[in-house]
């Protein structure tokens, strides 16, 4: 297994002492609550005033609009989890560096917001949703084979809290990626699962003449042209409505597309429907068609905290998104792609948020 070097550190040895594995024992034994009481802490404003200045727990109580009671046990908690600390002498309490991340960094609030909104109901069901192959926990919010066909059917705060986590993950990239897929000045682009059409939007802002197809479920194509009302260059975006799990459906074959685009898009799929799509979109290249492919490889990532949020997301494909996609490895991904008869020109790595994008020719 290749692994960039951070994360060879990390995964190739087993680093802890006695003490610290059984205290990392405990800490996933009680998660759930480590996981509320945090979030907690984050609502109520408590991180928040600690950040400025240190608290008694009468202060923090009266401040945050909490029972002495309610406040004595989130902090207690949160002694516990790392977030805060106590001064004895004074008994004043004030944020950590953990509670500082989990206060202020973008990605973390992310995907707090995601896990308590979206998956952490559903979560319950992972068990079943392993045995069943079948995201058993997107029952929760309604009877979908998957939580594409719902998405929009989704409570307000939940899709809120998706899209959140998905804009996040792939904005951060886009303006990195726009001088590749731009770099042989392509006149017609494809977008595979385009979504709302957010990159389409950059396409058509970064270059006049380009010409942009969005193909996705028929649902994301008309929350799309709902997103881009406002955009006088949405003239520029056009939209095809298929859904690519069935494989008898193929992609636009008057397109001839100089670029095929898919962000964060096979991520959403198994290896048989990877492969599938891949081949069909193999159909509509030429020599000249260049196939991106932006993915966030868990093994590619610089840094091990990004490695950890991705095999975790893994599981939210597994409970909540359709029980059989995850976040790839490179190597697996690579494979399907020569499988499909295609080959890897260049790979791109640590855009944005520990993005890469893999070029592929016929």
């Amino acid at each position: 297994m290749n692994l960039f070097p951070d994360l060879e550190k990390v995964y190739t040895w087993d680093k802890l002492n006695a003490r610290d594995a059984q205290r990392l024992a405990e800490f996933i034994a009680w998660g759930p609550m480590v996981f509320q009481v945090s979030r907690l802490m984050v609502k109520f404003g408590i991180l928040e005033r600690l950040r400025d200045k240190e608290m008694t727990l009468q202060e923090i109580a009266d401040a945050a609009g909490l029972s002495e009671y309610a406040a004595k046990v989130l902090l207690e908690a949160s002694l516990s989890v790392g977030t805060v600390i106590v001064n004895t002498e004074t008994d004043r309490y004030s944020i950590t560096k953990t509670g500082w991340f989990l206060l202020n960094d973008p990605a973390t609030r992310v995907n707090l917001d995601f896990n308590h909104d979206v998956n952490y109901e559903g979560f319950f069901k992972l068990e079943e949703s392993l045995k069943e192959g079948r995201p058993a926990g997107l029952e929760h919010f309604g009877p979908w084979p998957t939580i594409y066909e719902g998405l929009s059917s989704l409570p307000e705060q939940v899709q809120k809290s998706w899209f959140g986590f998905d804009h996040f993950y792939s904005d951060h990239s886009f303006d990195l990626a726009l001088p590749i897929v731009f770099g042989n000045k392509p006149r017609r682009i494809m977008d595979v699962g385009g979504n709302t059409g957010r990159f389409a939007q950059r396409c058509v802002a970064y270059d006049p003449q380009v010409e942009v197809t969005i193909v996705d479920l028929p649902q994301q194509i008309g929350l799309m042209k709902k997103a881009t009302a406002d955009d006088p260059n949405a003239v520029r975006i056009h939209g095809f409505g298929t859904n690519m799990l069935d494989d008898a459906n193929q992609f636009p074959q008057d397109l001839h597309p100089d670029a095929i685009w898919m962000s964060q898009f096979l991520d959403c799929f198994s290896e048989p429907q990877i492969l599938s799509i891949l081949k069909r979109a193999a159909k509509v290249m030429d020599g000249n068609t260049r196939l991106f492919i932006m993915e966030t490889f868990w093994d590619r990532q610089r840094f091990e905290p990004a490695a950890l949020c991705l095999t975790m997301t893994s599981l939210y494909f597994t409970v909540m998104a359709n029980g059989n996609s995850k976040m790839y490895h490179s190597d697996d991904m690579i494979r399907l792609i020569h499988e499909a008869g295609l080959e890897v020109e260049t790979i791109h790595d640590s855009l944005g948020q520990g993005h890469s994008i893999v070029v592929c020719k016929k």
